[in-house]
C-alpha cells in the first residue's frame, strides 16, 4: 500500500488484487443494498448508519489515500467506498454472525487456522480507528483527518507494518497490522464488487481496468489483447457503463 504504489502503478496493482477476489464476491458476506432502478446516493449527502461522524472521516480520509482519484480513473471516494464499509459493517459480516468466535484464540497461529482474534469485524474496525486515532493526537497533535497527505501514509504504513502498536482493550489486544490488513482488504473489495453493494459507483473500478461486469457473452474479445474493450462493463442490476 502506502509506498505510493497506488499511484503510477496503481492500475496494475488494483488489477492484481482484483484476480485475488472471486469472480462476482469478495472476501466479506456481501449484503445487497441498492436495488436495479435506484441511484447511488453522493458521498458527501450520505449519512452513515454504524461509523460514528468521527470514525467517517477517518475512513474518508484512509480510503481516499489507498486508493485515490488520478489519471487513471476514479478512486475510493469517487466510486463509494466508504458507503461499502459501512453497510457491511452494519451487516451480519460485522458482526460475524456465521463466524466461529469461541476461544482459546492462539498467537502466532499458522494461516490454515483461519481468523484467530476475539474480535467482531465491526469491534475490530472500532478498536482500530480509536487506537489510530489516539495515536495521531499522541504524535502530531491532530486527527487522522487533518493530517497532511505525507503523514497519513506515514501512519498507514506505520499501521501496515506494526511499527504502531495499539493498547490492550479489556485484555484483548489487536495488532495495528491486522486492522490495516481488514481496512485495505475491504477497500479493495468496496472498489470491484458489484455497485448494488453500496460501493463500485457507476462501476467505476471496472471501467479503470477493462473488466467488463457481468455481459452475459464477450467471446470476440477474449483473445484481442492489445484493444481496450470498447463496450464498458454491465452491472448484475442491468447498469451499463
Amino acid at each position: 500500500m502506502p509506498k505510493n504504489d497506488f499511484q503510477p502503478g496503481r492500475r496494475a496493482l488494483l488489477k492484481g488484487s482484483l484476480l485475488m477476489l472471486p469472480a462476482m464476491g469478495t472476501g466479506v458476506g456481501l449484503i445487497a443494498t441498492a436495488g436495479a432502478d435506484e441511484a447511488p446516493p453522493h458521498i458527501d449527502d450520505y449519512t452513515p448508519t454504524f461509523f460514528s461522524t468521527e470514525e467517517w472521516q477517518f475512513i474518508l480520509a484512509a480510503t481516499d489515500r489507498l486508493i485515490p482519484e488520478d489519471e487513471t480513473g476514479a478512486g475510493a471516494l469517487g466510486t463509494n467506498v466508504p458507503i461499502f464499509l459501512d453497510l457491511q459493517l452494519g451487516s451480519e459480516y460485522g458482526s460475524a454472525d456465521n463466524w466461529y468466535m469461541e476461544g482459546p484464540f492462539p498467537k502466532g497461529a499458522p494461516a490454515a487456522f483461519g481468523y484467530q482474534l476475539p474480535f467482531t469485524p465491526a469491534e475490530l474496525y472500532r478498536y482500530g480507528i480509536a487506537a489510530t486515532r489516539r495515536y495521531c493526537q499522541d504524535t502530531y497533535q491532530a486527527d487522522f483527518s487533518e493530517l497532511d497527505a505525507k503523514r497519513q501514509i506515514e501512519v498507514l504504513s506505520g499501521l501496515e507494518n506494526g511499527d504502531i502498536h495499539f493498547a490492550p482493550q479489556q485484555g484483548r489486544e489487536l495488532p495495528s497490522a491486522t486492522f490495516f490488513s481488514f481496512l485495505l482488504k475491504n477497500t479493495k473489495e468496496g472498489y470491484f464488487a458489484d455497485p448494488q453493494y453500496g460501493g463500485n459507483k457507476h462501476m467505476g473500478g471496472w471501467k479503470m481496468l477493462g473488466f467488463t461486469g457481468a455481459r452475459a457473452s464477450f467471446r470476440e474479445w477474449v483473445d484481442q489483447y492489445d484493444r481496450p474493450y470498447p463496450l464498458g462493463p454491465v452491472s448484475l442490476s442491468g447498469e451499463r457503463g
